[in-house]
């Protein structure tokens, strides 16, 4: 739609997870530093946290195009609490049957699973997003999944995703021993003002901008306004690319800014100063991830 008038060759500010657009920020990589290290040395539990569009997401991807053939990844994203059904939602993540089998016949057999990966040269890897959905009662179940050994080492090692909550459901006191299997953690905090300035022009000197699109002033509004969150920073950044096409205005200025927080207070759901967080919205996805391949549940 605007591309063409401010010289991109793509739309820069999609709210998709797109781990070609990734920006490095420090925290991003320390978090990411975190889940190699984990995995390197075959961490039982490794746990991320976030709020809700701070980049867990776009993160995990950037993991999995990076990830070698010797690692064997399933991703469960839907799980929840007192369903009895974990270790179903598991075996279909690495593609395992799982229909019509009674739980030890389940059981023996993801253990079956695990010891021909390890066997095979191949570490397996576990992902559960949108992990804070889990309860204490599902949390133990996969810690006891997670106590197949061979030898010293980790057959199966798991990597906690989630928002806000998590953290402090692990701080529960039936949760101790799992804690305690935590090796390694990180909490993803927003961007601070710098860091949105440098993530807009990031992203768009990716989709071929050729010049500066936002002004300082404007760039330094968005990251008040939407409390530093990638994803609503691009939201934000995107309906300026749209105002300024439609007004033919090629640089965007304070004043558009504010006329889109205006426009949002006035006549959206939230303000883009008081954003919805993760404790008042749950975000809910459907999304598989196995062997590197991108599977979408309708």
């Amino acid at each position: 739609m605007y591309e063409a008038f401010f010289g991109l060759k793509e739309k820069p500010f999609s709210i998709q997870p797109d781990p070609d657009y990734m920006f490095w920020s420090k925290a991003h990589s320390l978090a990411f530093a975190m889940i190699e290290y984990g995995i390197m040395n075959r961490a039982g539990f490794t746990v991320i946290t976030g709020e809700i569009g701070s980049g867990k997401t776009t993160l995990i991807r950037h993991l999995l195009n990076n990830l070698g053939e010797e690692v064997t990844v399933g991703l469960v994203s839907n799980a929840y609490e007192n369903r009895g059904e974990l270790l179903h939602w598991v075996l279909m993540a690495f593609g395992k049957p799982y229909e019509e089998k009674p739980l030890v016949a389940l059981h023996a057999e993801f253990t079956e699973f695990l010891i021909e990966e390890y066997a095979a040269g191949r570490r397996t890897i576990l992902i559960v997003d949108e992990a804070q959905n889990l309860g204490p009662q599902t949390l133990e179940e996969l810690r006891m999944l997670s106590n197949i050994n061979a030898d010293k080492d980790q057959l199966l090692q798991v990597i906690l995703v989630g928002q806000p909550q998590l953290k402090t459901l692990l701080q529960r006191p039936e949760l101790v021993q799992f804690a305690q299997r935590i090796a390694s953690d990180f909490h993803l905090r927003p961007f601070n003002t710098e860091e949105t300035g440098d993530y807009i022009n990031h992203r768009l000197k990716l989709a071929g901008a050729p010049r500066e699109i936002f002004t300082k002033a404007a760039r330094d509004r968005i990251a008040k306004a939407t409390g530093g969150i990638p994803r609503l920073i691009n939201v934000i950044c995107d309906t300026a690319l749209v105002y300024g096409f439609s007004s033919g205005i090629e640089t965007i200025d304070l004043d558009i800014i504010e006329e889109i927080i205006r426009d949002k207070a006035e006549h959206g759901i939230f303000s883009y100063d008081n954003p919805p967080r993760a404790e008042q919205e749950p975000e809910q996805r459907s999304v598989y991830w196995r062997q590197h391949k991108v599977i979408s549940i309708e």
